[in-house]
């Protein structure tokens, strides 16, 4: 156990649950909670019944005895929290996306340099899937040699009649690549071993819900960072029969093997999740990594209490979140200019 402390501002993702589980898991005890809208803190009330609710962000912002901010805002308003409790001498964990916009990325990155307070991202299509994390391990070793390739793919299903009105605001959510390709950009990173990476092309549309003008449904980027190039798809095309929210996949092609990743499901083939099929210049392998451990929140919870780097550098969770709003930008702007009628 430690004796760190913890308070929620904005419960408007369900990913809320999973940021406070790992930290809870690690020693982190929470003391409080701010949520605007009642049926919201009355869902989280269910899970945690004996945290308080404030009745302001700022009595928890204000708050000495708290360590950590940790948000699932929507999404445009995450940078405001993560900048004022930063600016209190409060550590942050932020759902993905923590900006939506290039002017708030650069605001977050300037308070984070001017108060050297952490500010961790949660990219959990990584940090959270067991087969990921082996793959990491994999490659770190030289199983599969230099990685030349990787392709990300991350399909959601839309759940349109559980999601609250911003989901289906642009200025709110941020666009597809940057609320969903942020994982798979961290992701290219982490494998590539690369510190950045060049936007070579990248689109969005709304290919299948005509009716909702501003969500985009299908996204995809190119990237390229030295020897390694990458494919990234997205989308809200899950059909209902899956039973898992979505097919995530990653295929890493490397100068002497491949890994491909069946991170949620392995359609018709072997039961749960976190399949790892690795092939070298000896055979063909399967790895179950159903017990390879989760170490992000433990990680994170030294690095509040030692100020050091190892769940994840500081500069990634900006690099990904940069390199999702570039291709955001690129896309719309090419959506813009493409298709106007001569």
């Amino acid at each position: 156990m430690t004796n760190l402390r913890m308070a929620v501002i904005g419960l408007n993702h369900n990913h809320i649950y999973g940021q406070v589980r790992l930290l809870m898991d690690a020693g982190v005890r929470l003391a409080g909670f701010f949520a605007r809208e009642d049926h919201l803190a009355d869902a989280f009330r269910q899970t945690y019944p004996d945290t308080p609710r404030a009745d302001v962000a700022e009595r928890l912002l204000d708050d000495p005895s708290i360590d950590l901010i940790v948000s699932a805002a929507i999404p445009n308003e995450r940078t405001d929290i993560a900048i004022s409790a930063m600016r209190r001498g409060k550590d942050v964990l932020l759902d993905k996306p923590a900006a939506t916009t290039l002017e708030q990325l650069k605001r977050l990155r300037t308070v984070q340099t001017e108060t050297g307070r952490i500010l961790s991202v949660y990219f959990g299509e990584r940090l959270q899937s067991r087969c990921s994390i082996k793959a990491g391990q994999l490659i770190e070793s030289g199983a599969i040699g230099k990685v030349l390739h990787i392709t990300g793919m991350g399909p959601h299903r839309l759940r349109r009649k559980t999601r609250d009105p911003w989901f289906f605001r642009r200025t709110a959510y941020g666009g597809i690549l940057v609320d969903l390709a942020c994982h798979q950009c961290e992701q290219f990173l982490h494998f590539s071993g690369q510190t950045d990476a060049e936007v070579l092309s990248a689109s969005v549309a709304n290919k299948a819900n005509p009716h909702d003008c501003e969500l985009q449904d299908y996204g995809d980027i190119h990237l390229r960072s030295g020897i390694t190039t990458g494919y990234l798809r997205v989308d809200w095309m899950t059909p209902e029969g899956l039973p898992v929210w979505g097919d995530g996949r990653m295929f890493i092609v490397g100068s002497e093997g491949t890994i491909e990743l069946r991170k949620l499901i392995d359609v018709e083939g072997r039961a749960g999740k976190d399949h790892l099929f690795l092939v070298d210049r000896e055979a063909t392998r399967y790895i179950d990594c159903s017990e390879v451990p989760l170490t992000y929140g433990n990680a994170l919870v030294s690095d509040i209490l030692n100020r050091s780097e190892t769940a994840m550098p500081q500069e990634r969770c900006f690099k990904a979140t940069e390199l999702a709003l570039r291709a955001q930008n690129m896309a719309e702007q090419l959506d813009a200019t493409t298709f106007q009628d001569d």
